[in-house]
């Protein structure tokens, strides 16, 4: 029995290719953009990172993803209401297949709209409980705090560049708190820069690149392999920057 709460997201084939002049407008100057949109994207039981240079993509292909499910492009779920500017990319003809009877419910967190989000919050709070007042925590507190709160068991969790919030210890409690949800039935989506939420054990990885996006291996990183020569020796990167 498949018991994904999303099966794939698919070009909507009822829309028209795309022209010339729209393949060379962005957001389809972006390679991985421009895949997802011509192929699809299966997802993985479980959790799936991406991950690459700034400016491969990754933050928008997960806008991508969250405006297709319909959550808010600027973190939330489909009943949050807060907005700064529309910089999205809209739908761009993609759509979702689920398991029939699997939760719908799904969460959106990105970390450049994060002060947003809790102002919303603040705001409008939760009626299950009483909410922190989010901006006197640190911004990795605040973050784990909304996380835990909202994420909660099966359902969908799409979670943009975390790592920007956290420390390493940080890190190592959102690996956790993801493992949670996994063993509870949840899919999670994350982009990151980070070498510690990359390695989420049991996770499907993506690298981000000019290739579009392609499956890989933690070890085979250019992550991986950058972060631990700089470890190793980083005196041989920063006599370079001067």
């Amino acid at each position: 029995m498949d018991d994904r709460p999303i099966r794939r997201f698919r070009p909507d084939p009822g829309m028209a290719a795309p022209t010339d002049e729209q393949r060379a407008r962005w957001p389809l100057t972006v390679p991985a953009v421009a895949q997802l949109l011509a192929e699809g994207l299966e997802m993985p039981s479980g959790a799936l990172v991406l991950v690459g240079e700034n400016g491969s993509g990754k933050s928008t292909v997960m806008e991508l993803l969250a405006v297709t499910l319909g959550l808010n492009p600027e973190g939330g779920s489909v009943n949050t209401r807060h907005r700064t500017r529309a910089s999205e990319p809209g739908s761009m003809g993609l759509v979702v297949e689920r398991s029939p009877g699997a939760s719908r419910w799904g969460y959106f967190l990105r970390d450049e709209t994060l002060h947003g989000l809790y102002s919303y919050l603040e705001a409008n709070p939760s009626s299950r409980s009483s909410e922190p007042r989010f901006h006197e925590l640190s911004h990795g507190e605040a973050f784990l705090q909304v996380l835990g709160d909202r994420a909660r068991g099966a359902g969908t969790y799409l979670l943009d560049e975390p790592d920007a919030a956290l420390s390493f210890g940080g890190s190592l409690a959102l690996v956790a708190a993801l493992l949670d949800l996994v063993a509870a039935g949840a899919q999670v989506v994350v982009a990151s820069h980070s070498p510690v939420i990359a390695a989420l054990p049991g996770a499907q990885l993506l690298e981000v690149g000019s290739w579009g996006m392609r499956p890989a291996r933690w070890e085979e990183l250019e992550l991986t392999r950058s972060w631990r020569q700089f470890l190793a020796a980083p005196a041989s990167y920063l006599r370079h920057l001067s």
